[in-house]
């Protein structure tokens, strides 16, 4: 069964997917941070689109709360505060250029290649929709842990893990066409939490070093020794 053979609702879906993969692409090859929140940004409000397609066809009420959810958090409260983290810590005129950048984006697409290669065994089953959803999520999450090796920035890598989550979840909702309304409310208040956790300790790393460069983290372990 190929992706023709599906039907208006699956296809959306895929597209949706394949959106945010292209999505995680750009996190990885941006280099502004104020750049980054925006795609991440605009990634959240491709997931809250996905999930609110899959409750309309589903027509199930708790997965039009978490598309609601998905939007307040990850496409307007958690940039939000991102942004806010930025102004603060004075860096939003902070570019990173990325080392060996063709090499790093040759990765990326070879993660793709590998996801598919790793769902191979549902493809057997001829779920041809489940297949590219979860290859799609895989990537997206291979490629935030990229993303968090390929940069020097403590902010930047914090988004590369809000980006592995958000893999993750398009996983959950996509693939099993929902989770538990209870699991799905865990979830979202973890992410807020760690989010603002993620920004007290950048002010006492900023306050203890001056900097969020992890170069310099790992030099000041060094000298310790």
């Amino acid at each position: 069964m190929n992706l023709a053979q599906l039907g208006l609702v699956e296809q959306s879906i895929f597209v949706f997917a394949a959106l945010a993969l292209l999505l995680s692409f750009l996190l990885l090859f941006q280099g502004r941070l104020t750049a980054m929140v925006h795609v991440f940004a605009w990634q959240g409000f491709l997931l809250a689109l996905l999930t609110a397609t899959v409750a309309s066809v589903e027509h199930s009420h708790h997965l039009f709360l978490s598309a609601a959810l998905t939007l307040m958090l990850k496409g307007l409260m958690i940039p939000w505060m991102l942004h806010r983290l930025i102004r603060k810590l004075h860096l939003e005129r902070h570019q990173e250029r990325l080392q060996h950048q063709a090499l790093v984006m040759m990765a990326g697409a070879g993660l793709v290649i590998f996801s598919y290669w790793v769902v191979l065994p549902i493809a057997r089953l001829e779920l041809a929709n489940t297949r590219n959803i979860v290859a799609l999520s895989l990537a997206i999450v291979q490629l935030g842990m990229l993303l968090m090796v390929a940069r020097r920035q403590v902010v930047a890598q914090v988004i590369g893990f809000m980006s592995m989550e958000n893999g993750l979840f398009l996983a959950a909702v996509a693939a099993t066409y929902g989770m538990p309304l209870v699991v799905e409310l865990g979830i979202a208040f973890d992410v807020l939490v760690a989010a603002i956790l993620f920004g007290v300790f950048f002010f006492h790393i900023r306050d203890s070093i001056e900097s969020l460069d992890v170069d310099q983290l790992t030099q000041l372990s060094e000298e310790e020794r």
